[in-house]
């Protein structure tokens, strides 16, 4: 015998579950989505200032290490890097270590995910190679 529940109607009940799990799953997705974004901007600065550092530590000039670093980096545009590079080409000896860094501010779309991060987040990738 079934019994009934003062005829009780569960029709809303799986809408309403949805709008539950359906909340976190966004989040989740959007969560990861943003960090992809900060993940794919820090292996870019990182892999330009590798390559500006390789390029400095066989000889290359300031603005030819720029050069490399803003092509290596093509997928942020070049106006929104800051590139470092230290030593000065004069005191830049055979032996000693030459150092690129190169900067990028990620400006975040997901407006809970900046109340969580600083926004814009930095990024930067430092390389430091030996002068051959």
């Amino acid at each position: 015998m079934a019994y009934r529940f003062g005829g009780r109607n569960d029709r809303g009940q799986a809408l309403v579950e949805l709008a539950l799990v359906l909340t976190v799953l966004l989040t989740l997705l959007l969560g990861m989505v943003e960090m992809g974004r900060i993940g794919h901007a820090y292996l870019t600065v990182l892999h330009a200032s590798r390559e500006g550092a390789r390029l400095g530590a066989l000889g290359g000039e300031d603005k030819d290490i720029t050069s490399r670093v803003r092509a290596a980096a093509a997928s942020i545009p070049a106006d929104q890097l800051t590139i470092d590079v230290s030593p000065a080409k004069w005191q830049r000896l055979t032996g000693e270590p030459i150092e690129v860094a190169v900067s990028h501010d990620v400006h975040l779309v997901v407006p809970f995910i900046s109340q969580i991060l600083p926004n814009p987040f930095p990024v930067t990738g430092r390389t430091v190679m030996r002068i051959e």
